[in-house]
């Protein structure tokens, strides 16, 4: 497969311009004012200076904004809009963005997604008019139902990360980033199935800045991709599953993963949770646990056997913080690591 290309970003960024919010960018304070000791380095342990994208500001509380803006206006563009509307698969944050962007675009949204979806993005998605559909225990089913819909109703099939127009509105992410930050040196992002980090390494290597894809250690479909030289199918069990759940990674993703300039990392669920907490103690950030997967590569000494990145002294890093869609009570209510 060829992959995106930057050509691709750049049309989608013309796109969605006007239609979704620019990224705001915040300093990391290198002081804990919690005084919890959580092991996150905040960038001072190595001298690196660490910048967060809080694109958990973005409409309908994550990036999957951008991709589901892309998608709808370029078949709209086309003509290629159908009156059956569009559907869609997912764990949830990618169901909001498609339900948001067809709303405004007039035309209905099916959104399936497992049956262990979260409360809050199944309420949320009923809120903006879409017809929720639970089906499953997993994403692979809500995909084999939502393939099944498509294919018998007429509507439109968009998918949670593995298209290209999807893949290249999650990229305008970066060129915004890059706008702000020019000497940037390295930006970190979470990976479920990869249509985050497709569009943004695809922007960022185009740009010079390096990459780092961070994932769960259980549910690593990219990082077992690369290992295996292919796209593979893998367990999912991760407190950060409902996000960045995805059994396998889109080729896409595998053959962005392989150029220069890229680097695959685990974290476990313990620093997913510890980098979450941090984010609320010390800064008042409340995201769900996909956004801190990014964060938690940056725990203090744990560059080891492929897990955690430990940046160079003077290295400027942007952490992308990807979505908010959690249940707060979740948050204010876990313990504190001793």
């Amino acid at each position: 497969m060829s992959g995106l290309t930057y050509d691709d970003v750049k049309q989608a960024a013309d796109r969605v311009a006007g239609q979704v919010r620019p990224v705001s960018l915040a300093p990391m304070d290198p002081a804990p004012a919690s005084g919890i000791d959580n092991g996150i380095d905040n960038g001072s342990g190595s001298g690196a200076e660490t910048w967060l994208a809080l694109e958990y500001l973005q409409y309908t509380g994550s990036f999957k904004a951008r991709g589901a803006q892309n998608f709808l206006r370029a078949h709209r563009a086309s003509g290629t809009l159908p009156d059956a509307g569009v559907t869609i698969a997912s764990g949830g944050n990618a169901g909001l963005a498609c339900a948001w962007a067809a709303r405004q675009q007039g035309v209905r949204a099916t959104v399936f997604l497992p049956e262990t979806a979260p409360p809050v993005k199944v309420g949320r998605l009923r809120s903006y008019g879409a017809d929720v559909r639970l089906v499953g225990a997993t994403y692979g089913e809500a995909l084999a139902a939502c393939e099944e819909f498509a294919a018998t109703s007429g509507a439109l099939a968009s998918h949670a990360y593995d298209h290209p127009l999807i893949a290249a509105g999650a990229g305008t992410l970066m060129e915004e980033i890059h706008a702000r930050l020019p000497e940037l040196d390295t930006v970190v992002v979470s990976v479920g199935g990869g249509g985050l980090f497709t569009g943004v390494a695809t922007a960022a290597l185009h740009h010079g800045v390096r990459v780092v894809a961070v994932e769960p250690e259980n549910c690593r479909a990219l990082n077992a991709a690369l290992e295996a030289g292919r796209v593979v199918d893998v367990p999912v069990d991760s407190v950060a599953a409902d996000s960045l759940g995805a059994s396998r990674a889109s080729a896409m993703a595998l053959h962005t993963a392989g150029q220069e300039g890229v680097r695959s990392v685990l974290v476990t669920d313990t620093a997913i949770t510890a980098a979450r907490r941090t984010l609320w103690e010390d800064h008042r950030i409340a995201v769900e646990h996909a956004a801190s997967t990014a964060l938690a590569a940056l725990v203090s000494g744990q560059e080891d056997g492929g897990y955690g990145y430990r940046p160079a002294p003077g290295e400027r890093v942007c952490v992308v913080l990807c979505g908010a869609n959690t249940d707060l009570g979740s948050l204010t209510s876990a313990p504190v690591a001793p």
